[in-house]
Parts: C-alpha cells; sequence; structure tokens
C-alpha cells in the first residue's frame, strides 16, 4: 500500500496540534479532579483577614528541579505551623553547579487540590525567571497566606516547587 505525501505531512501537524492542546487539556483535567492544585497570588494590602489564631495548619515545602537545568534547589525549612489569615514567609536556596549562565522558571503545586484556592503567595520566586550566573548562589523568598476559609478537614498542605530549564537550545 503506498502512502501518499499529504498523509505524510499531516502526521506532524497533527503531533503539533495534539502538544499545543495539552496544556488547556491538562489545566481541565486539574480542576476537574483537584490535581496539580494551582496556587493564587494577591498583592499584600489585600490580606486584611483577622488571624484564625484557634488552628493551625501544618505546612510542608518541598524542592525539585528538573533533569536539564544544572541547579541544587531546597526549601531553607522543611515546614512549618501557620494560622489562616496570618503572613508567613519561607525561604529556599537555589545554587548553579554549572560554570555558564542558565535560566529557569519554577512552577508551584500545592496538595491537597482543594487547599490550592487558599493557599495566596504575595511575594514569590515563581512569579519570574530567575537567571543565575556560574556557580551563583541565592536565597528566594516566598511570602504567602493561607485564607481564614479554607476547610476545618484540611490539616496539612504540601507546597512543592519544581525549576525548569528555559535555556533555549
Amino acid at each position: 500500500m503506498k502512502t501518499s505525501p499529504l498523509k505524510l505531512a499531516l502526521i506532524p501537524v497533527l503531533m503539533f496540534g495534539f502538544g499545543f492542546a495539552m496544556v488547556p487539556l491538562y489545566d481541565v483535567i486539574c480542576d476537574i479532579t483537584g490535581l496539580n492544585g494551582k496556587t493564587g497570588r494577591i498583592q499584600a494590602a489585600e490580606v486584611t483577614d483577622p488571624v484564625d489564631r484557634s488552628r493551625t495548619i501544618e505546612v510542608r515545602f518541598l524542592a525539585n528541579t528538573s533533569s536539564g537545568l544544572p541547579w541544587d534547589f531546597e526549601p531553607l525549612v522543611q515546614k512549618m505551623e501557620i494560622h489562616p489569615g496570618q503572613v508567613y514567609e519561607a525561604m529556599y536556596r537555589v545554587r548553579s553547579t554549572s560554570k555558564d549562565k542558565t535560566l529557569g522558571q519554577a512552577i508551584p503545586s500545592v496538595s491537597p487540590g482543594p487547599a490550592a484556592e487558599h493557599f495566596n503567595k504575595t511575594e514569590c520566586f515563581c512569579f519570574t525567571q530567575q537567571a543565575l550566573e556560574g556557580y551563583e548562589t541565592r536565597d528566594m523568598p516566598l511570602r504567602f497566606v493561607v485564607g481564614r476559609d479554607i476547610s476545618d478537614k484540611i490539616e496539612q498542605i504540601t507546597l512543592s516547587y519544581t525549576f525548569f530549564s528555559q535555556d533555549q537550545g
């Protein structure tokens, strides 16, 4: 059976279209299933609710780098007990293990998924790409607040960041 050149040319076009559609499709699946919760972003001035000192939530911090990025990345504190409605700061440290300048972007994820809509950042290294010179080390702040309206059933939140390479080539 002979395959026409038109059919062969159509395969890469369909593959590109499928890859292009994966991001919005992934977002829809995450919204439906509650997987890979995405955090919110607010201005510090928007944090006006009183602090709920009657309860605490344990927040755990994780850090990863993709295989294509020559960085070491870690939270400086593994976990903290927080009160909903209060602003907190956690620090992360990143170190380039390359002699060359590299560029990365951190992508956050919150678990359990329903906690994500209540986890808001006022400052985060994940808002912009980070450029590190060769062997540079940098401490980066994360300022966040967990909203008072978070479910009483949520007693622990895990915030995970993965840095991905943004270098071209």
